[in-house]
């Protein structure tokens, strides 16, 4: 039988974004050379000098996976280089690419501090063998360099921003479109509902009203001891069979594809498609399920939904652990995920979030989601069971 289950991402697709920077770090690498072999003013190249331009190009080949770090072993490689070799503005152009990098990811504060540990010891470089003539000179150049590093603090940011602002709206559009899709659902089922309302009031009481004569005139016509005649029996026959047929359709307008009906009971299936996308995911299950009514049973799965929904998307290298705990007078559903912690302050519910607290408000029950101390989210809710709620 053939798996069609998704395998792990190929070697080539994992080492795809990292293309650009490991080029960026070759072609920086060779500049780097480059210009400190014919450059007027620099200094003979020695094996060591080599070495900090390798590890440099190599910093900002993997400075996508390791901002920080990257930043900080290129800051170090080309201050020692500018000191040794005196390469002049070259040196400068992998710590702006990686303080970018490093703004972008969002460790704006490393960044900062980065380009001026750089610019300072530049200067202090300069000052120390420059003779007094070249002052302007040096002043010109240390007010270019410090143009360039706000600028690429700046692009971080303002790439970061975008791209945040970006992901927002990918995910107001994606909760719009589940929330349209869930109220079309909803009026479709209103609409059944009311048909099949209107169907039982009017269809069904007249076909009711021709079985009902037609049997009591075969009964009749028995009774004085004549045979019913042909159209009589089928008349009966007829509205029989036509009361059955109305039946069945009365109830596939009121209950439609109960087999494909969402519910506690597809928790595992959810569970299996969050593990597809690849984020581990625990079910844990204590109590013996009680008949649960329809709405608790929708809703305590919308719950486990969203909230996986959330962890693959916010939480980032994480696992997730789904737990319904039942009880003879409550339903708790809880998700918890470990996570990398979101930003310091107050949760800020988004349309998700909203209308999961709405869904189970609204029978009865109690919602809290927010971050947890030892690190990652959880997401907790707890319906009533009882004739009450």
């Amino acid at each position: 039988m053939q798996d069609d289950r998704p395998g792990p991402p190929s070697y080539s697709a994992v080492m795809r974004p990292d293309l650009p920077f490991a080029l960026g770090g070759v072609a920086i690498g060779a500049l780097l050379l480059a210009d400190a072999a014919i450059a007027p003013d620099a200094g003979p190249v020695r094996p060591l000098d080599v070495a900090l331009i390798v590890v440099t190009a190599v910093a900002v080949a993997l400075c996508r996976r390791f901002p920080v770090p990257a930043m900080l072993v290129t800051t170090a490689a080309m201050l020692a280089l500018h000191i040794r070799v005196h390469a002049g503005v070259s040196a400068a152009f992998p710590v702006l690419g990686t303080v970018y990098v490093a703004a972008w990811r969002g460790y704006k504060v490393a960044a900062g501090l980065a380009s001026v540990v750089f610019l300072a010891g530049f200067l202090a470089k300069d000052i120390s063998v420059a003779p007094g003539p070249l002052g302007q000179q040096i002043f010109e150049r240390t007010s270019l360099l410090l143009g360039w590093f706000v600028a690429a603090n700046v692009a971080g940011l303002v790439t970061r921003q975008r791209r945040k602002y970006l992901e927002q709206v990918e995910q107001r559009a994606a909760e719009a479109e589940r929330t349209r899709e869930e109220m079309a659902l909803r009026r479709a089922g209103e609409e059944r509902l009311r048909i099949a309302r209107d169907l039982h009031d009017s269809l069904t009481h007249s076909i009711s009203v021709v079985k009902v004569q037609a049997g009591i005139a075969v009964h009749l016509a028995r009774k004085q001891g004549d045979e019913p005649s042909a159209a009589l029996l089928a008349i009966q026959e007829a509205s029989g069979e036509a009361m059955r047929e109305l039946r069945a359709t009365l109830e596939v307008l009121r209950s439609p594809a109960d087999a494909d009906r969402i519910g506690l009971s597809r928790v595992d299936e959810l569970a299996e498609r969050t593990r597809a996308a690849g984020v581990p995911v625990q079910v844990t299950v204590t109590g013996s399920p009680p008949p649960l009514p329809d709405e608790v049973d929708q809703a305590g799965y919308r719950v486990v939904q969203e909230a996986l929904t959330n962890v693959a998307r916010h939480a980032g290298p994480a696992t997730a652990e789904v737990r319904l705990d039942y009880s003879p007078a409550l339903l708790t559903v809880s998700v918890t995920d470990d996570g990398q912690a979101l930003t310091p302050g107050a949760v800020t519910p988004g349309v998700g979030l909203r209308g999961m607290r709405e869904r189970v408000t609204g029978l009865g029950g109690t919602l809290h989601a927010d971050r947890r101390d030892q690190g990652g989210f959880a997401v907790r809710a707890v319906f009533p069971l009882g004739g009450d709620a």
